[in-house]
């Protein structure tokens, strides 16, 4: 993996743990030579991932809507900065720059930017890994929720495995690297087979 999109929140929690692990994946993803590409803020999390890369000689490439630009939070010290007009383009530039995605603790866009990626690795719009960074537990509740699809059958047995989990940065990369797409995406599929 080149790079890897990086969703997360642009809040800072009042937890020190959050801010101390996005600063180390953004220092780790450098390490090992993987680039950042992320949502281009300058402010909590998403600013302390950019930092930290960079810091560390990394390459960090920032995706950001200009109505945000104007509200003058992006942050103008990345390798680059790709301004678009549409949160939707943002998520298609994400998927165009990355080779997988890694979401850590966010909130209600984090979310929506994780939910969009697995949907259209179900589709087959894309077949890059989705990893899901469950530091501190708090993504339990939410893999909970991802199995309680599955048990009902809204999330299809081929489809389970779409969300890679792991507590560790490092597993998770090692996971994400051993990642299968999917055989036949729904896009491929037959009607019977719906």
């Amino acid at each position: 993996m080149k790079r890897l999109a990086i969703y997360c929140g642009s809040a800072t929690p009042g937890d020190p743990r959050y801010l101390e692990l996005a600063r180390g994946v953004g220092r780790t993803l450098a390490e090992r030579g993987i680039g950042v590409v992320y949502g281009g803020g300058r402010l909590g999390l998403m600013g302390a991932i950019a930092d930290s890369a960079l810091q560390a000689g990394g390459e960090v490439i920032g995706v950001i809507p200009q109505a945000l630009v104007n509200a003058e939070v992006a942050h103008r010290g990345l390798t680059e900065l790709h301004v678009v007009e549409t949160m939707h383009e943002r998520k298609q530039r994400f998927t165009d720059l990355a080779d997988g995605f890694v979401t850590i603790p966010g909130g209600t866009g984090t979310m929506d930017e994780l939910w969009e990626a697995l949907s259209w690795a179900q589709l087959g719009y894309h077949a890059d890994p989705v990893g899901l960074l469950n530091a501190f537990g708090y993504y339990d509740p939410l893999i909970a929720f991802w199995e309680r699809m599955a048990e009902v059958g809204f999330l299809r047995p081929q489809h389970r495995g779409l969300l890679i989990v792991d507590a560790t940065l490092g597993g998770l990369i090692d996971r994400m690297t051993a990642h299968q797409p999917l055989a036949a995406p729904i896009t491929r599929m037959k009607a019977a087979d719906l």
